[in-house]
């Protein structure tokens, strides 16, 4: 049975323009240990999808429908009170930028401490211990000293340890990874990835990877879903994903990678925009963007079907 079990998940917003669809049906499954990828273009509806799962989308505006099982318990439609009970104690969350997730005017202990003592029966100094003893997990040297630092006196790299000794503090199962690395050095970027996979084995967890980067999809990933204009439009075990691409969206995605064994003047690119969410183009949405094209793309909706064991949403397919 899978650890999280998410169907037909629709998310909408009003908005004084009209409703604007950001999650379209999306349906996956998230299994214990394992790390399931998430990628696409800014706009296609990967971090909404997650905000709503974790219940953190704005309910006087939004519409949130579909199912979200996890460990066998309904989600949606679950209290606030129960909603805390797990965020953050069986479900932690990294979110993309730590200077503006973390409190700039609360020591960096306080916030850790507080994070503990929402969800365990602890005293305040056993729960500044076990915050040292995170610090100390996540290779922050002097932790014993940093613990009493402001998120300023942190830099990026370091912030975004703390952001993940936040989310693993509790021992969570899943751990949601919304752009982790999206604003760090590559060579801080390489250093994230390889301490996640590090925790992920000691700890057991299952991982969420939310990236338009398929270089890290690629280092983490067991599972991919890409999504484009709030869809699932393929989703495959990491492996075939990269060894056989069925969908002309994901093939762009590809292509646009830099490679070390191909000199070019210029990566290739996928021409266009993402589609509006409010005013969606008929048929495929991907269809304005797509090389190949026919009249079919153009009315009809694909459907999300399995070939080979993956699943694509392409009529070409």
């Amino acid at each position: 049975m899978a650890l999280l079990d998410v169907k037909d998940l629709q998310t909408s917003f009003r908005t004084d323009d009209g409703v604007v669809k950001a999650v379209s049906g999306v349906s996956f499954e998230l299994e214990k240990g394992r790390t399931l990828g998430v990628v696409g273009e800014s706009g296609s509806g990967k971090s909404v999808t997650f905000l709503s799962v974790m219940g953190l989308v704005e309910k006087r505006n939004a519409i949130v429908s579909g199912s979200v099982v996890f460990d066998g318990k309904e989600l949606l439609g679950a209290s606030t009170t129960e909603l805390r009970k797990i965020r953050g104690s069986r479900i932690g969350m990294i979110f993309q930028d730590p200077m503006t997730s973390l409190n700039p005017v609360k020591r960096i202990g306080w916030q850790l401490e507080e994070t503990v003592l929402l969800h365990n029966d602890v005293t305040r100094k056993q729960a500044r211990q076990r915050s040292i003893e995170l610090l100390q997990e996540v290779e922050i040297p002097r932790a014993d000293q940093r613990v009493d630092d402001y998120p300023h006196q942190f830099s990026g790299g370091m912030r975004q340890r703390v952001m993940i000794a936040m989310a693993l503090i509790n021992n969570p199962e899943v751990v949601i990874a919304d752009e982790p690395t999206t604003a760090l050095d590559v060579t801080t970027q390489a250093q994230i990835l390889k301490l996640m996979q590090r925790l992920q084995e000691e700890h057991e967890m299952a991982i969420v990877m939310i990236t338009h980067d398929l270089g890290v999809v690629a280092e983490l990933a067991d599972d991919v879903l890409v999504m484009y204009g709030g869809r699932v439009v393929e989703q495959a075990k990491v492996e075939d994903l990269f060894a056989k691409p069925e969908m002309p969206y994901t093939w762009g995605l590809l292509g646009s990678l830099p490679r070390s064994n191909v000199v070019t003047d210029r990566l290739e690119q996928i021409p266009g925009q993402p589609p509006s969410l409010l005013h969606p183009p008929p048929g495929c949405a991907f269809h304005p963007r797509c090389t190949m094209v026919t009249d079919r793309c153009r009315t009809e909706k694909p459907p999300l079907r399995t070939i080979q064991g993956s699943q694509v949403a392409c009529h070409l397919a």
